[in-house]
C-alpha cells in the first residue's frame, strides 16, 4: 500500500504541497509569537481590544453613516464600504469608456482613430497619481466660485466646492418599503436564474417591469410619497440637494480616464485577435457591421478579453489606495488614521491586508466564473 502511495505521482505532489503549506504555516506561526513577546517586551499592547473604543475623529465623507462617537470597527467598516463603492464604480465607468475607446481606435475613421491612439499613449505613460493630482488640482482651482457656478443643466451646478445635484427624498413607510423592495428585487433576480436554469424563456425585460409593477404597488400600499429637493445659493455655498466633493470627482475622473484607455487596448486586441473570416461569414449572412460585431465578433472576442481585464480589475482595486493623495476617505487613508490614533500599526495593516485579499480573491472567482461561461466548450 505505501510502496504504491510513494510510486503515485498524485500523491507525491499532494504530499509535497501538504509539506510545504505545513512549513508556511509553521514560519508564519513563528514569526507572529516572536512579534507579539518583542512587543510584550517594550511595553506595546497587542491585540483588537481597540476595535471597540471610540474612533473619535471624522470622516469627512462616507457611503455609510458614520460620527465620531461610533467604534474603530464601524470606522474601518466606512473605509471598506467607500473602497467598495470606489472600486465597483471605477471598474463598471471604465468598463463602458474603454469598450468606446477600444472601438474608436480600431474604426476606419482616422480622425477617431488618431485622436484614441494619442489619448491611450499619453494615459498609458502617465502614472496614474500624477493624473489623480492633476484632476484634483484641476477641480479644485479652475472651476469657478459657488456665486460663478456653472448650470449645464436646469437644477444641477458645478463649481470648486463640488457638483450639486436634485436629490430624491421618500417620506412614508420607508422601512417596510426598503424591506420589501430588497425582496422584489432578489425575487425577481432569483426568478430570471432559476428559471432559465429550469429551460423556461424568461426575457429580462419582462421579469424587470414585473419588479417595478411590484415596486409601484409596495409604494403605494406604505403610503411612500416622493419629493425632490434642488440646491440653491445661499451666501458662499450651495444648500439642500445633493453633493458630490470635488475630491470624489477627482477620483472617479482620474480612475476611469486611467484605467479605460488600458481596457479600450484590450478590447481592441481582443476584436483583432477574431479572424477576419467571421467578418465576412457574418457580412454573407446578411449582417450589418454593428451585428457583426455584436453577434459574432465580441461573443468570441470575450474568451481573449476576459483574462487581462481581470488583472485590469484587481489593479483597480488596489489602486484604490491612491486615494489619499487626493483627500478621499477609502480604507488606506482610515487605516492611516487609525494608526495615529492607537498605535495598533500591525492589526490595522493586517486587517488592510485581508480586505484587499478577500476583494481581490471576489474579483477573480467572479472573472474567473465569467470566463468558464463564455469559454469554447469542446465536446
Amino acid at each position: 500500500m505505501l510502496t504504491s502511495l510513494w510510486y503515485s505521482e498524485r500523491a507525491r505532489s499532494w504530499l509535497m504541497q501538504a509539506l510545504l503549506l505545513a512549513a508556511v504555516i509553521a514560519l508564519f506561526s513563528w514569526l507572529a509569537a516572536n512579534t507579539v513577546a518583542n512587543l510584550a517586551a517594550r511595553g506595546i499592547r497587542v491585540g483588537y481590544d481597540f476595535l471597540w473604543r471610540p474612533a473619535r475623529f471624522p470622516i469627512s465623507e462616507s457611503v455609510i453613516a458614520y460620527s465620531p462617537a461610533d467604534t474603530f470597527f464601524w470606522a474601518f467598516a466606512v473605509g471598506i464600504a467607500n473602497t467598495l463603492f470606489i472600486s465597483v464604480l471605477a471598474i463598471a465607468l471604465s468598463t463602458a469608456f474603454g469598450l468606446v475607446v477600444g472601438l474608436a481606435r480600431r474604426s476606419r475613421n482616422p480622425l477617431a482613430a488618431g485622436v484614441t491612439g494619442a489619448y491611450i499613449t499619453a494615459v498609458r505613460n502617465t502614472p496614474l497619481i500624477v493624473q489623480l493630482l492633476f484632476w484634483y488640482a484641476l477641480t479644485t482651482t479652475a472651476l469657478p466660485a459657488p456665486r460663478n457656478a456653472w448650470n449645464p443643466i436646469d437644477g444641477v451646478f458645478v463649481s470648486l466646492r463640488g457638483v450639486f445635484l436634485p436629490q430624491l427624498s421618500l417620506t412614508g413607510d420607508v422601512g417596510n418599503f426598503s424591506g420589501l423592495g430588497v425582496a422584489i428585487i432578489i425575487a425577481a433576480a432569483a426568478a430570471l436564474v432559476l428559471g432559465r436554469r429550469a429551460g423556461l424563456r424568461l426575457r429580462t425585460s419582462h421579469v424587470v417591469a414585473a419588479a417595478l409593477v411590484a415596486l409601484t404597488v409596495a409604494a403605494l400600499a406604505c403610503g411612500i410619497d416622493i419629493s425632490a429637493t434642488r440646491p440653491e445659493l445661499r451666501g458662499f455655498n450651495f444648500a439642500g440637494g445633493f453633493r458630490v466633493s470635488t475630491e470624489f470627482t477627482a477620483l472617479i475622473v482620474g480612475f476611469v480616464v486611467y484605467t479605460s484607455a488600458f481596457i479600450g487596448e484590450i478590447v481592441r486586441g481582443g476584436i483583432d485577435a477574431v479572424g477576419k473570416g467571421q467578418w465576412e461569414a457574418g457580412r454573407a449572412l446578411g449582417l450589418s457591421e454593428r451585428q457583426t460585431l455584436g453577434k459574432v465578433v465580441i461573443p468570441q472576442a470575450l474568451r481573449i478579453i476576459i483574462p487581462p481585464l481581470t488583472t485590469q480589475y484587481l489593479s483597480t482595486v488596489k489602486n484604490t489606495t491612491l486615494a489619499l493623495a487626493v483627500g478621499y476617505p477609502e480604507l488606506g487613508l482610515i487605516v492611516g488614521t487609525v494608526i495615529n490614533q492607537t498605535g495598533q500599526a500591525i492589526e490595522s495593516i493586517v486587517i488592510m491586508l485581508a480586505v484587499f485579499l478577500s476583494i481581490s480573491l471576489a474579483v477573480s472567482l467572479f472573472m474567473n466564473w465569467y470566463n468558464r461561461k463564455v469559454a469554447l466548450v469542446q465536446r
